[in-house]
């Protein structure tokens, strides 16, 4: 536990928050300052600053645990879906691993990522990032996969 953090004093229960869920690894509870009603955050009990910190045992039952949160939220708050992001310190209000569940609704107000979309400047860009990228995950995509449109 981080005795400066937030959210290791809130899963020590040193801290009030609106729990909705708990094991032995995690805890979620609602965001006190929600988007819409029923955000939801999902941390680790054990401090983690970021998502790539965060050892590779416990990564599969983190998502497992945001794939019955995303149910949840959805059922409570009668939703149509869910918007789910994780910040990597760049924007993270609080430095310790969290994935944000927020209910979303068709014309709810909130537009795509919330900050302005841009092409790249050219094919070449695309793909000389595509093989850096994929150069340092260790597993390289087989073949050259194609550009899409969204």
């Amino acid at each position: 536990m981080a005795s400066d953090c937030l959210f290791c004093r809130i899963a020590a229960r040193e801290v009030a928050a609106s729990v909705v869920y708990e094991d032995d690894d995690f805890l979620a509870f609602l965001d006190h300052r929600p988007l819409f009603e029923g955000h939801t955050l999902l941390v680790p009990k054990v401090h983690y600053e970021t998502l790539p910190d965060l050892p590779e045992t416990l990564a599969g039952p983190f998502l497992t645990r945001a794939q019955l949160l995303c149910r949840a939220v959805e059922q409570a708050l009668g939703a149509s879906g869910t918007f789910v992001a994780i910040n990597n310190r760049v924007s993270q209000s609080v430095p310790h691993l969290h994935l944000h569940i927020v209910p979303r609704r068709p014309k709810d107000g909130l537009k795509g990522f919330f900050w302005p979309r841009r092409k790249y400047s050219s094919d070449e860009r695309t793909k000389a990032i595509q093989k850096d990228i994929a150069a340092l995950t260790g597993r390289p995509a087989a073949h050259n996969q194609e550009s899409y449109t969204v």
